[in-house]
């Protein structure tokens, strides 16, 4: 008798991506919609035809939910399985979504993380044409509440214990960014005098965090460079004019993250990424671009 074939059902695959995602069995449930039983039912079936155990739990009831290492193998290729059925399904079932999506983002943000994030969407729906502009946080907004963006993705500074979005607010915390101060190899920092920063020109979220942390704990400083490129900052940090802040991921690794207590720096407040959808009635391609933004970015922040 030939050996059945493992049970790779797209149902029991995504709450598996979900709860891996979420790191827990009711985190998962919200997230989908589902109650935790339901789930709990769905993964002892896909462990019970796979043969293996997929998640382990660490610190007994209550503590964190973790993949075992053949959770890990299989989390890849059900990454890769949903990732085609979903494109399969929107080439085939929904040829008619189309038209433009406006999306407003951070430069930044956009140079680093959605690049391959709308390279996937755009090859999923070819008849979405995509409108991105890049602009700071407060323009951004400016432009969302005067109606140009269908989609926008924000900088939202967080106080201790804040979270991304709260439901009053309607969006969507997408990404945490742990800023850090950056330098390069050469630059020699004054023992007493103000420190020279390269910073994005006001009204950029990093500038105004960096300089109200500063003044909080009473450094001095001043502003050596301004650009409102992350290549241009990057290489004014890598010529030693001066320090400045980025998300940690954001580092090349030719530059030098200072520590905090070994310069006399004071800790950066962390930043959220935010996306707003647009009010009312959206077309269909707005909508699914929402989706993939959300979902593509939980998946690399799960990963990494």
């Amino acid at each position: 008798m030939p050996t059945p074939l493992p049970p790779f059902d797209l149902d029991l695959l995504r709450s598996f991506v979900a709860i891996a995602d979420a790191g827990g069995f009711s985190r998962a449930a919200e997230r989908i919609g589902r109650t935790q039983s339901t789930i709990s039912l769905q993964i002892k079936r896909l462990e019970a035809g796979l043969g293996q155990v997929l998640f382990r739990r660490e610190g007994g009831r209550g503590g964190r939910t973790l993949l075992t290492p053949q959770g890990e193998v299989l989390l890849s290729y059900a990454r890769q399985i949903l990732h085609v059925s979903d494109e399969t399904r929107a080439r085939l079932m929904e040829p008619e979504v189309g038209g433009i999506v406006r999306l407003g983002t951070p430069e930044d943000f956009a140079t680093v993380h959605l690049a391959d994030v709308l390279a996937r969407f755009a090859r999923t729906y070819p008849q979405v044409a995509l409108a991105v502009n890049c602009d700071f946080t407060v323009n951004l907004l400016d432009g969302f509440a005067k109606g140009q963006y269908d989609l926008v993705l924000f900088k939202r500074a967080l106080l201790p214990g804040q979270g991304e979005a709260g439901p009053e607010d309607g969006g969507t915390g997408v990404w945490r960014e742990t800023l850090v101060w950056v330098a390069g190899p050469r630059l020699v920092l004054p023992p007493d005098g103000p420190l020279p920063l390269v910073l994005a020109p006001a009204p950029d979220v990093y500038r105004r965090g960096a300089l109200a942390a500063l003044d909080a704990a009473g450094r001095a400083w001043r502003i050596v460079l301004t650009s409102p490129s992350l290549a241009g900052l990057q290489a004014a940090v890598r010529a030693g004019l001066g320090l400045t802040v980025l998300p940690r991921e954001m580092v090349p690794p030719d530059l030098v993250v200072l520590g905090e207590a070994e310069h006399r720096l004071p800790v950066l407040p962390a930043t959220a990424i935010v996306l707003y959808r647009a009010p009312g009635a959206r077309s269909p391609a707005a909508d699914r671009l929402g989706d993939h933004i959300v979902q593509s970015l939980e998946a690399a922040a799960a990963r990494g």
